[in-house]
């Protein structure tokens, strides 16, 4: 792919956000900066194997749909321009406001308006045509997440002769909680339009081939889609992880060992310092996390002599109501636990609404005695797999949400029923005395399973799903290339 002319990649991505954000200097010149997160490290030596491109929006709202394509640190980077009110609608809209909630279990009230749904619509296919303009003769197509449902479908019919794949990195909902949405036989017959649709878990590809079953009227086998044209869709888990290498290399950094011993200075050096890392979002289970630290602290089980919890709240979604509220909630119920129970110098919970970079997070991680990951509903949270990869020493304890994908990994981690306060409290203190010996038992093993399934590793498996079956295309994606 020479780079005037894009439009031959043999690897697309589509997803929401480009890989970069936009960066205006002080001299009023925009630039790009890196994002941060799995998801690049993962597909970009795929992408530089395979001449890949990756379209996705940039940010901010303009009007125009077609911005020109750009080369960055190498790779090819295909803008989607969105305008204000796709912004509004589109992403605020129905893709947060619609089928997050109601992906999530419903944790919040989904919002069903039609003008959102339009616009939806709109800019799926903005997608669609981007990347049926990109991609070459029989080249491979990976859509990600809950943002770009009916791109396959609309991929589909514009270029037959691709291999298209989908992964959704949220939950897939039960059939009870789908079927609420007005436009569900769309999205699923969206999905259908790829030949491969990846979940986080088994029971999320159950979940949408029962939904096919019942409410497309299509064959269907285990975990196979019967078209009446002739295609067969699979559907499978792909649980997503980390780049588990790249965390424990900066956790053994001896500026990442010297920040986690100046926080732990800075926070009084107490016995036990618990930790919350997440985006600030109702599903996370933040409130209650926090209310469960601060009974603790109330009924004299705990001190904050001896214990602090450090929360760090990703800021998320400010324009959107419920998040405005949540913070709001947070806010409120922080200060009434240090007020109520702190002392001078001495702060129960320690609360960050900031987003840091990764080296402060992996400081943090080696810091804290205790990780507590209670979301209500997740697809998988990173956040979980990032601690136990940085516990080189296989030390620290997990206390995770059965309701987050992780946990069907990280079985040795103190499972919890996030709603249930109690066994939460419980779930806490049975960490704080676990022995020594066991907390390195159960370290140990989630440890071996993280570096085991990291993200490249993921990433791998779902490509090689995605050209497994060559009886059409005649072609696969090549591996990356590791050094």
């Amino acid at each position: 792919m020479s780079q005037n002319n894009p439009a031959r990649a043999e690897l697309v991505i589509v997803a929401n956000r480009l890989p970069v954000d936009r960066v205006v200097e002080p001299d009023g010149t925009v630039g790009w900066r890196r994002s941060p997160g799995g998801l690049v490290a993962a597909i970009e030596p795929v992408m530089r194997a395979n001449h890949g491109a990756w379209i996705g929006w940039p940010g901010g709202a303009d009007a125009q749909a077609d911005l020109e394509p750009f080369v960055e640190d190498g790779l090819w980077l295909v803008p989607v321009g969105l305008s204000a009110r796709e912004v509004e609608e589109f992403y605020e809209g129905f893709s947060n406001a619609t089928l997050w909630p109601l992906y999530h279990d419903v944790v919040a009230t989904p919002e069903f308006h039609r003008e959102w749904w339009d616009a939806y619509v709109t800019v799926n296919r903005r997608f669609a045509e981007r990347a049926a303009e990109v991609a070459a003769e029989g080249a491979t197509v990976w859509v990600h997440d809950y943002q770009m449902q009916l791109v396959p479908a609309m991929l589909r019919e514009l270029r037959p002769d691709l291999r298209i794949g989908f992964f959704l990195h949220i939950p897939f909902p039960p059939a009870e909680l789908f079927s609420q949405l007005p436009w569900r036989r769309q999205i699923l017959e969206g999905l259908l339009g790829a030949d491969l649709v990846g979940f986080q878990l088994p029971g999320a590809a159950q979940n949408f081939v029962r939904l096919v079953r019942q409410r497309v009227g299509h064959k269907t086998h285990r975990d196979s889609v019967y078209l009446p044209d002739g295609r067969v869709v699979q559907a499978g888990a792909f649980p997503i992880s980390i780049d588990t290498a790249g965390f424990e290399e900066l956790a053994a950094t001896p500026e990442v060992v010297r920040r986690a011993a100046e926080i732990r200075q800075q926070l009084g050096n107490p016995r036990r310092i618990l930790l919350g890392v997440d985006r600030l979002d109702y599903t996370k289970g933040i409130y209650a996390r926090l209310r469960a630290f601060g009974e603790l602290l109330s009924d004299g089980i705990l001190d904050v002599e001896d214990a602090v919890f450090v929360q760090v709240a990703t800021p998320s979604r400010e324009r959107v109501d419920q998040y405005r509220i949540l913070r709001d909630d947070i806010d409120r119920l922080v200060g009434r636990i240090n007020g109520d129970l702190g002392r001078i110098g001495r702060p129960a919970i320690s609360y960050l609404h900031s987003s840091y970079p990764r080296e402060e997070m992996a400081a943090l991680y080696l810091a804290a005695d205790i990780m507590v990951v209670t979301p209500l509903r997740d697809g998988m949270n990173l956040v979980a797999k990032e601690y136990v990869a940085c516990r080189l020493g296989d030390d620290g304890a997990l206390v995770l949400s059965e309701f987050a994908g992780a946990a069907d990994e990280l079985k040795q981690a103190f499972l919890i029923n996030p709603y249930d306060i109690n066994g939460m409290k419980a779930a806490i203190i049975g960490a704080m005395e676990a022995e020594p010996k066991d907390l390195a038992k159960r370290m140990r093993a989630m440890r071996k399973t993280v570096a085991e399934h990291d993200v490249t590793a993921w990433a791998d498996r779902f490509l090689a799903a995605l050209s497994a079956d060559l009886r059409t295309h005649g072609k696969t994606v090549r591996p990356a290339k590791r050094s």
